[in-house]
């Protein structure tokens, strides 16, 4: 009897530790299925965020690409097999597998930090379906994204009044800003301007998703282009039109178009004509009321046709209004009035994921990087601060209809109306300035 009970004795920790290990596994094992589904959540996250939420006929079409490709590499492996292939260090192998195992990771990598709305390849089947050319979808894109653009705070000038030396420097900061329509208030080195990295940390933002180099970005080289307008007055010059043309400011009146960007850009037109003596359209087109996810797709017909129409139009700017988060306030002083501030945006139709993208080609990119990048420089020495950094971003926009065009941001929607109307007089001046000096 003592045998069979020391026998048991020795048995029953066994089976109790097999047991333990088992429990142990299984709770592995939960813990491994529970974080990946914390990172599928995540992801998805990523797009809610980006309003791209519920966004699955998208992830199955990007889903059904990679299949298609596997499928075709397992067949093809010789011919896609990549010769001298460098090799990857521990964090990119990391990366690599884990792109493999979660197909959606590789798509949320793939999502912007701009809050605006952009072309993308994901439409491009759309278009094919409408006859149209291919390569004018989009996406939307940063919402609230903690890596985009640092705030600017317009209302910091109000801390310098609390001591007597600030309040002059503010003072003497508003006579100069009255006086730049006169001459500048600063002279930017042109030599700095030819170093690269001065040029970048001054000038640019460039959203994660796309590069750029000094080939593209050489400031003797944007420089060298004329903006010059060629045609006279008696044919239409500009052309301005707005992709979005709902977006609308924090006291917009609900569906009054006249008090958001559409309101802002008649105001411009009336300076540009009556003050300046352009030839200038408005054209107030809606192109985001039922669909603005695919608004640039839209848009593309009607400019091709107005462009046709009149071929006299050298000048193509699309006027927006930007998307922050609701604490930024992009708000500056220009000739006594409180100002939104403004910013140029190109396409550079590629992304870091994958380079060129050919059906977004644009010949026209270097003379839209060139009209910006005057643009903006224009802005830092008539008006410093009323310009933020010129945001390089991938895909296209439809900045390729024309050499000389323009995407501008004007405030955002923490922006009343009046400061963003108040934007259209120094960007008016800056126009003038650089179509015509």
């Amino acid at each position: 009897m003592r045998k069979k009970w020391m026998k048991r004795r020795c048995f029953y920790p066994g089976v109790r530790a097999a047991g333990r290990r088992k429990k142990t596994g299984k709770s592995i094992c939960f813990f491994l299925w529970g974080l990946s589904l914390l990172f599928v959540f995540v992801c998805y996250q990523n797009l809610a965020e980006t309003n791209q939420a519920p966004a699955m006929k998208q992830i199955a079409a990007y889903l059904k690409e990679e299949i298609a490709v596997s499928a075709w590499k397992n067949c093809m492996m010789v011919m896609v097999t990549d010769e001298g292939e460098e090799e990857l260090s521990l964090g990119a192998y990391l990366v690599e597998k884990l792109e493999k195992f979660y197909p959606i990771y590789g798509f949320s990598e793939t999502m912007t930090e701009y809050d605006t709305q952009i072309e993308s390849d994901f439409t491009e089947e759309l278009l094919a379906e409408q006859g149209q050319e291919v390569g004018k979808p989009l996406e939307e894109t940063k919402g609230t994204d903690a890596s985009k653009e640092p705030e600017q705070n317009g209302t910091e000038e109000k801390e310098e009044k609390k001591t007597g030396k600030n309040k002059k420097k503010k003072k003497d900061q508003t006579e100069t800003a009255s006086n730049s329509a006169a001459g500048k208030t600063q002279e930017i080195s042109r030599e700095k301007l030819n170093d690269f990295d001065y040029l970048l940390q001054n000038f640019y933002q460039i959203d994660r998703t796309t590069t750029i180099d000094g080939s593209q970005l050489n400031a003797e080289a944007l420089l060298g282009k004329s903006m010059k307008l060629e045609t006279g007055a008696e044919n239409v010059q500009i052309l301005i039109y707005h992709t979005h043309s709902q977006e609308g400011y924090a006291d917009s009146a609900p569906g009054d178009v006249s008090t958001g960007v559409v309101g802002a850009a008649e105001y411009l037109t009336k300076l540009l004509q009556e003050k300046y003596g352009f030839n200038v359209m408005h054209h107030t087109g809606e192109y985001d009321v039922k669909d603005r996810d695919n608004a640039y797709s839209y848009a593309g017909p009607a400019l091709e046709q107005i462009l046709a129409e009149h071929p006299s139009i050298e000048v193509v700017i699309d006027l927006h209004r930007d998307g922050v988060a609701e604490t930024t306030r992009l708000v500056t002083e220009v000739n006594g009035k409180q100002t939104a501030q403004i910013m140029f945006f190109n396409g550079l139709s590629r992304t870091t994921a994958n380079g060129d993208i050919p059906y977004l080609a644009n010949p026209y990119l270097a003379d839209n990087l060139a009209f910006s990048f005057q643009m903006k420089l224009a802005a830092e020495e008539y008006y410093p601060g009323f310009a933020r950094s010129n945001y390089l971003k991938g895909y296209r926009y439809n900045l390729h209809y024309r050499p000389k065009s323009l995407l501008i941001e004007v405030g955002a929607q923490t922006n009343t109306f009046e400061e963003a109307r108040n934007a259209m007089e120094p960007l008016a001046d800056i126009l003038h300035k650089v179509l015509t000096e």
